[in-house]
């Protein structure tokens, strides 16, 4: 019996895409939704160019989807696509990677999305994993519109190492390419498009946008959060038996990314990949509600800076979570201290959320410090800290544009890095500082 057996039984949306066999020494799957995109060729280009270390092997799996409702246009250029890239493939061989294509324009309109799409595919690399007896194989998820460095397949086989390695997820390094210059090297766009595309009005929106990102990290980092990862679609791997203990990939039309990695994550042996890079594409779009293209279009529409939270939000959680080993007591006087202790804003938040039942229940079920600790997270988790955010965002602490906000978050945990005058209104400088904090 195989390890993906019951998960596929149970879980899987569809019957195998894939006819042929797997290789015996088949190491990584990188699976690929495609929804009304051009550029696929690109990223196919970028993840053909090396070939793997010693006995390696690796698949690609693309899946060109859309509702059977979807816009007669969308739909032209998904059957454009898919006639580009099964020429693409015919014309590429590779000696230790096999492109798999597929396509599929039947989707319910409830079931459509990019959740849907990436559980397909990743189901299909846990199928793939299944019949090659590797429960240790590595499932990376990749968007059409992204392409990545040379070293990104041979990167990520290092990162998780050995079998026997305790890794079980990861998040990939990721930078937007900010200049016409960046994109045209990258290999995203030829140079044509790029004079075309990278106006100084994307470049300042998407600027925004991955500083945010990255704020946000160091900032959940910077509270003693233990499990504060970038959850990027395009930029994420995750072991083929880890997948299907975690009940595989949701549905859910955007955000299936935080919600996956954050499942991942809170397991305790997720990691940085900072040996490689996924660059994403930097253009404006509204095929999902969530990412970079969503915020580029609303910025480019409105106007305006984008905002983020107050750095004063994290502090409340940091003082919050300073104080836990403190709780894992059978007084209850010496926990209401603690709660009282709390920020009357924090304090209502939790109250809303039962904090104290579920305290009861954490510590009813937990023998020891470690295990308390491990059930706390999986409430305390990513999840309810945005919700936090989003509800102090009502109650008198508003977002603040970003560039106020990261520089004050630097002040806070690293002024030695940080030149005030300088970060006032560059944002590319500031950017460039949470990079070199995200690769050291």
């Amino acid at each position: 019996m195989g390890f993906g057996d019951a998960y596929l039984r149970k879980a899987a949306l569809r019957g195998p895409l894939v006819s042929s066999e797997p290789h015996p020494q088949l190491t990584i799957v990188v699976t690929i939704p495609v929804y009304n995109e051009s550029g696929l060729a690109r990223c196919l280009d970028s993840l053909f160019r090396r070939t793997l270390p010693g006995e390696s092997r690796a698949e690609v799996l693309i899946l060109v989807n859309a509702p059977a409702s979807a816009p007669r246009e969308v739909l032209e250029q998904n059957q454009k696509t898919f006639a580009q890239a099964r020429r693409w493939i015919r014309g590429h061989h590779h000696p230790t990677i096999d492109f798999h294509l597929m396509l599929d324009q039947k989707f319910a309109r409830k079931d459509a999305g990019v959740g849907t799409a990436r559980k397909i595919l990743m189901d299909e690399a846990v199928r793939r994993f299944n019949q090659a007896g590797n429960p240790n194989g590595i499932i990376a998820s990749l968007d059409a519109d992204a392409v990545v460095e040379p070293k990104y397949l041979e990167a990520l086989i290092e990162h998780f190492g050995p079998p026997e390695s305790q890794l079980e997820g990861c998040s990939i390094y990721f930078e937007h390419p900010l200049s016409v210059e960046e994109v045209i090297s990258s290999g995203l766009l030829d140079e044509h498009a790029a004079l075309d595309e990278m106006t100084p009005a994307i470049i300042d929106a998407v600027t925004q946008y991955e500083l945010h990102l990255r704020y946000y990290v160091q900032a959940l980092r910077s509270t003693g959060f233990p499990h504060a990862f970038h959850t990027v679609g395009s930029a994420f791997a995750v072991r083929a038996e880890v997948y299907c203990k975690e009940g595989g990939m949701n549905r859910r039309q955007g955000g299936e990314d935080f919600y996956f990695i954050q499942k991942i994550a809170q397991r305790g042996n997720f990691s940085d990949c900072i040996s490689t890079r996924v660059i994403p594409s930097p253009r404006p779009s509204d095929r999902v509600p969530f990412g970079t293209g969503p915020v580029v279009r609303r910025l480019l529409k409105e106007g305006g800076k984008l905002n983020s939270y107050d750095p004063r939000l994290f502090r409340l959680v940091g003082d919050f979570l300073n104080g836990l080993e403190g709780v894992y007591s059978e007084d209850p006087e010496k926990r209401n201290t603690w709660l009282g202790s709390l920020n009357p804003l924090l304090l209502q938040f939790l109250n809303s959320q039962d904090f104290e039942s579920g305290l009861e229940e954490m510590l009813a079920n937990s023998a020891s410090y470690p295990a308390f600790r491990k059930r706390f997270w999986r409430w305390f988790n990513m999840f309810r800290i945005m919700k936090f955010l989003h509800f102090a965002r009502e109650h008198g602490y508003p977002d603040i544009p970003v560039g106020k906000a990261a520089t004050e978050l630097l002040l806070q945990i690293k002024p030695e890095m940080i030149d005030p005058s300088e970060a006032e209104n560059n944002l590319r400088y500031l950017l460039d500082l949470y990079r070199n904090l995200d690769r050291p």
